[in-house]
């Protein structure tokens, strides 16, 4: 929930986006069973990785993603603030424990090292489980500091919230941006940011799955305009020290939102779903993306781009 990539669904949803286009939404936190409640039909949509639901969805048959909700692999490398290496150094990453994960973020930190030529037990980098998740909603940023802290780990692997804390307390720096480009060059492609929804509801309520780009579309643009607007989500929704950190999180990733799935992100994402072995096979960009929406991924200036913030 606090990845700046995903708040923009968050946001959409707590500043009124999705009223405003007449739709009767309620926000859940259920980072670990969303796909499977979408399967059940006790879910609408999920805002989360664009690969989430193969989960429950083998190759998204079922679900179609309705735009994106920031763009480029989201994924975040920290090392102890000690260590003395230069960012973006893979070769300094031999040796190393790292912590993760071991569900979606992970599947992405195997990825990038196999992809940069790195053997984990030839190179003796040792992945490991962060400690328990915290909290009554079970959240997970201060899980790589705890780590470092805890002496399990040298590293840890997750979301722009995560490295913020580390940074914040002096633990820990960033060593990898896979969005800006760090790590092997295919590495910014492998993910993005998505709003996810079955095609039963795109079938039976086409107005409302427009209604819900457009809120999207909205969100990003209230937020790239004034990041402040997500400090008062923070504190509605988030621990105190993440609160704090939101708004400036928002401001640094806000470039990043636009709803646009390109062609070259489906790719990047088909390569790592059948490198991975999520999927057997690539998936074609038209059974993947719901393109009867693609010409709301663009915003439209105007009154309607102003936040209703919901009491």
């Amino acid at each position: 929930m606090d990845s700046p990539s995903y708040f923009v669904a968050v946001a959409a949803v707590e500043l009124g986006f999705f009223k405003r286009e007449g739709i009767d939404i309620e926000f859940v936190y259920k980072t670990t069973e969303g796909p499977e409640l979408m399967r059940e039909g006790k879910l609408d949509f999920i805002g989360g990785p664009a690969f989430a639901s193969t989960r429950a969805f083998p190759a998204w048959k079922g679900v179609k993603l309705l735009c994106a909700l920031s763009r480029y692999s989201y994924w975040f490398l920290a090392v102890r603030a000690t260590l003395d290496v230069k960012r973006g150094d893979m070769e300094a990453l031999k040796g190393l424990r790292i912590s993760a994960a071991m569900s979606w973020p992970g599947m992405g930190l195997e990825f990038m090292l196999k992809d940069a030529g790195i053997d984990c037990e030839r190179d003796k980098v040792t992945l490991v489980p962060p400690p328990p998740a915290y909290g009554d909603k079970g959240f997970m940023a201060r899980n790589g500091v705890d780590a470092i802290k805890q002496d399990i780990a040298d590293a840890y692997w997750g979301n722009g919230m995560r490295v913020a804390l580390g940074e914040s307390l002096g633990i820990a720096k960033m060593h990898l941006d896979l969005r800006r480009g760090d790590g092997p060059p295919a590495a910014r492609f492998y993910n993005f940011a998505a709003l996810t929804t079955s095609d039963r509801l795109i079938e039976e309520h086409p107005d409302v799955a427009a209604g819900a780009v457009r809120a999207i579309v909205n969100a990003q643009q209230a937020l790239r305009k004034d990041p402040s607007l997500a400090t008062g989500i923070g504190e509605r929704l988030f621990p105190a020290d993440e609160a704090e950190l939101i708004a400036e999180l928002i401001r640094r990733d806000a470039p990043f939102y636009d709803a646009d799935i390109s062609h070259e992100a489906v790719d990047g994402l088909m390569r790592f779903a059948t490198g991975y072995g999520l999927i057997p096979e690539p998936v074609a960009y038209d059974a993947l993306v719901a393109t009867q929406f693609s010409h709301l991924w663009k915003p439209i200036e105007g009154p309607r781009t102003q936040p209703f913030i919901l009491e």
